[in-house]
């Protein structure tokens, strides 16, 4: 039995803040699709044809991430989860959504924003990483481990993948 993953995406590059927009509404502007392009390919070398879950925080620029990872992945679009607690959640509030994630899923998509992915990813693998946009922490939970299982110092960063 192979172990599971975790991957940590945040956002890409999205819309400067403005007045008169949300940052909630925030949309990927070019150059955050075509990392998150670039990234997802990366991904998709390294993937398995097991049980993929993606879950998404529902503010747009991660939404429209996941949705470019989704594309090159071949999950589809209407089975993204959508999560609002991810939305500038606390490392603790996106942990609680991985806990619930189904024992049949084998890798795990979360997309969402900074500080929580970087903090949640050094609390889980006691590692010192800042996740720039796009980007995606790859982590291994320990053998015979459940995502409900998962929590502090319990997993291993395999590394960071870039564009």
């Amino acid at each position: 039995m192979s172990n599971k993953i975790l991957y940590l995406i945040r956002h890409g590059k999205a819309e400067d803040h403005s007045f008169l927009k949300r940052d909630y509404e925030r949309n990927l502007v070019e150059k955050g699709i075509n990392r998150s392009q670039i990234v997802a390919q990366k991904i998709k070398k390294q993937l398995s044809k097991e049980e993929i879950l993606i879950v998404s925080s529902s503010a747009n620029r991660a939404l429209q991430t996941a949705e470019v990872f989704g594309e090159i992945v071949e999950y589809s679009k209407s089975e993204i989860q959508q999560e609002s607690s991810i939305y500038e959640a606390y490392y603790t509030e996106i942990l609680k959504v991985i806990n619930k994630v189904d024992n049949k899923a084998n890798t795990v998509f979360i997309f969402g924003h900074n500080p929580g992915l970087s903090d949640l990813t050094n609390y889980l693998c006691n590692s010192y990483i800042d996740l720039k946009t796009s980007h995606a922490a790859k982590i291994i939970l320990p053998e015979g481990f459940n995502f409900s299982e998962v929590s502090g110092s319990t997993c291993q960063l395999e590394g960071v993948i870039t564009e």
